[in-house]
């Protein structure tokens, strides 16, 4: 069976992690604010998700393709394997488990006084996946049967995937298999093969053409797609580069495109500035160049406390609230 090494399990516990062999959740921050009634997301805002609810998890922690540079998860211990289906837990084991784990880290709230107790009983049941907290889940090789099984919960209102597309193969298979999540994302940290190479620090010699195939896998897909561009000021924020982000958006054909500052957080601090963080304003700037320069995008809407801005595809328009019949 897969395992993360205990020394690893033992400092993700340390990070308010849950760990269940080679899978885990964590709470996010902004699901600690929405019980609080401090706030809510941006995909709140921007999609509909019930905050409060979202079950943020991984089924691989710490194995990925990738060790970028800004990730503020533990990029350290991240590594890549050949996982073969025979050596991870099933679906049903994996949610079960997590879900306690969840349960765990929520407990506290109930102690405190400024919580909503309401909104902390509805948080007991997630109804929104994030499948995104850290590793690359498409390295999971029963992640068809995963989000299948999430489906079929009835409370479940919908589920994210995030990857940095570099499994072409499983994306295929998530289509042909007709598994696809409610919303997925794909992560761009470079609009050239250079630029990705230093950023992403990829473990595949052709990490470039992984993620331009699955960006064309993806285009004709049946599902809600973002592109997620994170920007790292010093690094992959030149306007010289505007046009080539550009060209790399219209292979996805995605719905939204969000452009998101680089947060100076986490392990992350090792190996970046904080001078390397983007002021929101700077990201709006970013985004209306690469609207103008564009002829199929427009703004849709930003949240400053994320330093965020979306992006909809004038090419490709869709209902950007999620609704119950989007969700399955």
């Amino acid at each position: 069976m897969l395992q993360i090494d205990p020394k690893i399990i033992e400092d993700m516990r340390k990070k308010s992690y849950g760990v269940w062999n080679h899978s885990a959740v964590q709470i996010c921050s902004w699901t600690k604010k929405a019980i609080l009634e401090k706030g809510t997301c941006y995909k709140n805002k921007f999609y509909g998700i019930d905050t409060h609810r979202c079950m943020e998890m991984t089924p691989v922690s710490v194995f990925c393709t990738n060790n970028c540079i800004y990730c503020w998860r533990p990029m350290e211990f991240m590594k890549l394997v050949n996982i073969e289906p025979e050596d991870v837990d099933d679906p049903e084991g994996i949610y079960e488990h997590l879900l306690e784990e969840r349960k765990r880290l929520l407990t506290g709230f109930w102690g405190n006084e400024n919580a909503n107790k309401k909104l902390l009983e509805e948080a007991m049941i997630p109804n929104h996946f994030a499948i995104s907290l850290s590793g690359e889940p498409t390295l999971y090789p029963k992640l068809p049967e995963l989000i299948k099984f999430l489906k079929s919960l009835p409370q479940t209102r919908s589920i994210f995937l995030v990857t940095n597309g570099q499994e072409p193969d499983m994306i295929k298979r998530l289509i042909d298999d007709d598994a696809l999540p409610t919303q997925l994302y794909i992560s761009i940290t470079a609009p050239n093969p250079e630029l990705y190479k230093r950023i992403s620090v990829p473990h595949y010699p052709d990490a470039w053409e992984r993620l331009t195939r699955t960006l064309e896998i993806v285009a004709d897909a049946q599902v809600r797609k973002v592109i997620r561009m994170t920007m790292i000021k010093g690094w992959n924020m030149d306007d010289a580069l505007i046009s080539e982000y550009v060209d790399l958006i219209k292979i996805g054909n995605p719905h939204f495109v969000e452009v998101k500052a680089y947060m100076y957080l986490g392990y992350s601090t090792h190996r970046l500035k904080k001078e390397n963080m983007p002021t929101h304003e700077e990201i709006k700037e970013f985004s209306k160049k690469t609207v103008e320069q564009s002829d199929f995008l427009e703004y849709m809407d930003e949240q400053e406390a994320s330093r965020i801005v979306v992006l909809k595809n004038k090419e490709n328009p869709i209902d950007p609230f999620i609704s119950p019949v989007q969700s399955r």
